[in-house]
């Protein structure tokens, strides 16, 4: 087959196309019909559209790209490297999928500089552009001038059938429309494709039709493969519409240039394999060896090098004169974009005594999450409709909405999937916000991959779930979380923490805190679990010793024979019980266990000194299912816990039923 001369645009659009081909073929797994059908629309995005600067990539002013259908990876990874990257070379491509690659099967940002979001759920990344978009909109209302502007970027997205299907897309475009976010962008990659097959299968929704109704701004390109100056207008337009999101429905053919396979589900999810790659290098007249990339076409995309610098020093000169005339302003963006925090901040954090009113921890971390707000003006947050009863209002502060983006309570309403991205989105804007999401704790089932995704993507987010057992009483089993704790511990890098008491609470802030921002090593999410019912302020709970995630609470002389492990609301039962069993004469120990995660990053010193190994005979009691406990208590069996659903009744009755009272854990304690 002789196919013409192609033009330069071309020439780019298929080194993008090649690029993608080749690694797929040569891992011999991935995704290549995306990157294939989509290459037109990204190159015009990344050619014409998009700021950024390929030798600082953490440039605070770039646009933001996300690419939702994150199984097209190598579409994003191609443009890297012919970007000029650092992050991606020519060997990274070629290990696409490989251990330790640079390159792995869906896009991570904590491995490949470039990428902002970790992508791979499908609609996680559209949600997460949502988060980005709400970001640059409140710190934009924070910063800028009628004479200065340093906070001016738009959040890009392609997004794919797969993402339209899913929920959570749903949700989180839902409030991006309600909220009117003019910079964000989204190119939907219509190509009827999923891995069933024809989405006609089951998804004949006029997408369009629904995003109008959303509230967004919704154009059509017909065809996505050819007409570049339609979709150069389309971005245009979508641009030139400031109050509303934007969806550009760019319609493609996946696989676009594959003679046998395009427009099918052969190409989604598969190698298009030796024969098709030949067959599809004459189809569209590629005359390169696998993983070359043309001279004119590579000397294109690096143009964007000294674009990239040249928009980064236009934006120093303009923050170098915001600086001079708005002093306090630049230095507390500059401490944000930072990551620090300011000098002796936990001094805020509210310390109680016994004497203290005896209350539920909800309402403590109500007290504590008003108290960091005062010192933190970069806390920004909110609830899934539950802002009354998870107390996350900042007092004094209003509702972040259309017209009022520099105000910092979140109203996410019932959509806790959606919040849970969006959380993850505002984090990885990188720009020092420091998010929280709330909802009860029962409801993290509804949000728990994007919860996984926050702890994977070290996103830096403050997960807030109140009601946190049966102690809530009579909503009864459906809204009494009794796996949940164990859940979520068992999900790497998540630091749950169950605090007992006001100080424990305050404790749990400041490791969420320091944690988001990342002042142990790396940004890490935290998950507080709260109390509905009130609980006393126990002898001997101190910030110092909780932030150690286990510690003695209270001891009685020389090496205990018994040791009595509590958490969160069950604490001050086993602190009675202890009394009770040391007036007959018992040698106990009583430890608080707010946090396993942070209790195993303590040295084996330290761990020996709370729970030696000599002393066996120990009872856990927690409020929640047994899993997990025997690697504290022994075994499994030397616990008193949940192991069933909840019950509908006042919450104390379920308490005292389901065993948790003082005079329980006495008898078991004996019966040790």
């Amino acid at each position: 087959m002789v196919v013409a001369s192609q033009s330069l645009e071309e020439l780019c659009i298929n080194s993008i196309r090649f690029l993608a081909i080749d690694a797929v073929q040569k891992a011999n797994s991935g995704h290549p019909g995306l990157p294939m059908g989509a290459a037109p629309m990204a190159f015009v995005l990344w050619d014409r559209f998009l700021r950024f600067n390929p030798k600082n990539p953490q440039w605070i002013n770039r646009d933001r790209f996300v690419l939702s259908a994150g199984h097209g990876c190598m579409l994003q990874y191609a443009l890297l490297h012919l970007m000029g990257y650092d992050s991606v070379s020519i060997e990274d491509i070629q290990q696409f999928r490989q251990w330790e690659s640079k390159t792995p099967g869906h896009p991570e940002n904590f491995v490949t500089e470039g990428v902002e979001v970790t992508t791979g759920p499908l609609g996680q990344g559209i949600a997460n552009g949502v988060g980005l978009a709400m970001a640059e909109a409140h710190l934009g209302a924070m910063f800028n001038k009628p004479d200065a502007e340093i906070v001016d970027h738009y959040t890009y997205v392609v997004l794919g059938d797969g993402c339209n299907m899913e929920g959570i897309s749903g949700e989180a475009c839902s409030l991006a429309g309600h909220l009117g976010l003019g910079k964000l962008i989204a190119l939907y990659d219509d190509n009827h494709i999923s891995i069933d097959g024809s989405t006609n299968l089951s998804f004949t929704e006029d997408v369009g039709k629904r995003f109008e109704a959303y509230g967004w701004h919704v154009q059509h390109v017909e065809d996505g493969n050819n007409d570049l100056e339609g979709i150069h207008k389309a971005i245009e337009a979508a641009k030139a519409v400031t109050d509303q999101p934007s969806l550009i429905k760019v319609t493609t053919i996946i696989g676009f240039g594959s003679p046998n396979k395009a427009n099918s589900h052969d190409v989604h999810g598969a190698a298009l394999g030796d024969a098709e790659v030949a067959a599809t290098r004459e189809h569209l007249g590629w005359n390169y060896d696998p993983f070359v990339v043309p001279d004119d076409a590579l000397a294109h995309f690096r143009k964007a090098i000294e674009r990239g610098a040249s928009y980064e020093a236009e934006w120093n000169q303009a923050f170098a004169t915001y600086k001079t005339k708005y002093p306090e302003d630049a230095a507390l963006f500059e401490r944000m974009i930072s990551g620090k925090l300011p000098a002796n901040w936990e001094q805020c954090l509210p310390t109680y005594t016994p004497e203290s009113k005896k209350d539920a921890t909800r309402n403590q971390s109500g007290a504590t999450l008003n108290a960091i707000a005062a010192t933190l003006p970069e806390l920004f947050g909110g609830s899934a409709d539950l802002a009354p009863s998870n107390k996350t209002l900042i007092k004094g502060e209003g509702d972040f909405q259309k017209g009022n983006y520099a105000a910092r309570n979140l109203r996410f309403g019932v959509r806790e999937h959606g919040m849970g991205a969006i959380c993850n989105g505002i984090a990885l804007h990188n720009s020092g916000l420091l998010p929280y999401g709330a909802t009860f704790l029962v409801f993290t089932d509804y949000m728990r991959n994007a919860i996984r995704l926050s702890a994977l993507s070290r996103a830096g987010v403050i997960w807030v779930m109140t009601h946190d057992s049966i102690g809530l009483g009579e909503d009864g089993p459906t809204h009494q979380p009794v796996e949940h704790i164990a859940s979520l511990r068992m999900i790497p890098d998540l630091i749950v923490l169950r605090p007992a008491d006001g100080n424990e609470t305050s404790a749990a802030y400041k490791v969420a805190v320091e944690r988001a921002k990342g002042i142990d090593g790396k940004p890490q999410p935290s998950l507080l679990a709260l109390s509905r019912q009130g609980l006393p302020n126990l002898p001997g709970s101190t910030i110092d010793k909780a932030v150690k995630g286990a510690y003695v609470l209270s001891d009685s002389d020389g090496t205990p024979e018994l040791i009595l492990i509590g958490t969160g609301g069950e604490l001050y039962l086993c602190a009675e019980a202890a009394e009770k069993l040391r007036a007959e004469g018992k040698k106990v120990r009583v430890v608080s266990m707010p946090s396993w995660e942070l209790f195993e990053e303590q040295d084996a010193t330290y761990q020996e000194s709370v729970l030696p190994a000599s002393v066996t005979k120990r009872l856990a009691v927690e409020a929640g299912v047994s899993f997990g406990w025997g690697r504290y208590a022994g075994t499994e069996a030397n616990t008193i816990t949940v192991n069933t659903f909840g019950v509908s009744s006042p919450g104390d009755v379920a308490l005292t039923k389901f065993g948790f009272t003082v005079e329980n854990i006495v008898a078991k304690a004996k019966a040790l």
